[in-house]
């Protein structure tokens, strides 16, 4: 039996995405330790960003399927820590220069709940590797996760940001309350990131995007 490494496990981990920012867990810094046994059972220590995400069951089982996709990987445990607490500082340099840029960009509008209509645009493309990417006008690829492909989806310019909470809500098995924010991230990331239009608001779009079937 072939040893797996280290090396190997995080690379493929680099492929899981945050569900709250199109960056890597890797990058994001989430990832405190990964013990693998001579018989190829990984361990993996990890923390979340904050102690409320309701995501973090999305997380785990992403982290859990990303390393199985190692060749010679037996089982998979996850355990999830506080301490040390996450900070920016534990991001990689290239994930603190994407924050920054999107720190950087106009804020759009505040989102009306009742009207806002969003509506997905760009195409999604399926890797060698078998991750998935969205990817803008301009041909720049987000990594993202399954979770983050069901939403871009659901957004068809006809649900309002009330519906999509909700449809959000049962797609994760979560209260309504719980994933409010994470809508709400997802809508800004998607958006600045030329994935996502808002219709029906008082600013309309200075470039008209078609979705691509």
């Amino acid at each position: 039996m072939e040893p797996v490494s280290e090396d190997q496990v995080r690379n493929s981990l680099k492929q899981c995405m945050d569900p709250e920012v199109p960056l890597s867990i890797v990058d994001m810094g989430l990832i405190y330790g990964i013990d693998i046994s001579e018989n190829n059972d990984v361990n993996i220590k990890m923390t979340m960003t904050t102690q409320g995400c309701p995501l973090h069951e999305t997380m785990v089982d992403d982290v859990k399927r990303y390393t199985k996709k190692v060749s010679g990987v037996n089982s998979v445990n996850v355990d999830i820590v506080w301490d040390p607490p996450w900070t920016m500082d534990k991001m990689s340099d290239e994930a603190k220069a994407m924050m920054n840029k999107m720190g950087s960009q106009n804020t759009p509008a505040p989102i009306n709940y009742e009207t806002a209509l969003p509506q997905g645009v760009g195409n999604l493309v399926k890797q060698e590797d078998g991750s998935m990417v969205l990817a803008n006008e301009h041909e720049q690829g987000f990594m993202v996760n399954q979770a983050i492909i069901d939403f871009w989806k659901s957004c068809d310019g006809n649900r309002k940001v009330t519906e999509l909470v909700e449809l959000f809500a049962q797609q994760t098995g979560l209260q309504r309350t719980q994933v409010e924010k994470e809508v709400m991230q997802l809508l800004k990331q998607l958006h600045e990131g030329g994935l996502l239009v808002i219709t029906n608001q008082t600013d309309t779009p200075n470039v008209e995007f078609k979705k691509s079937n």
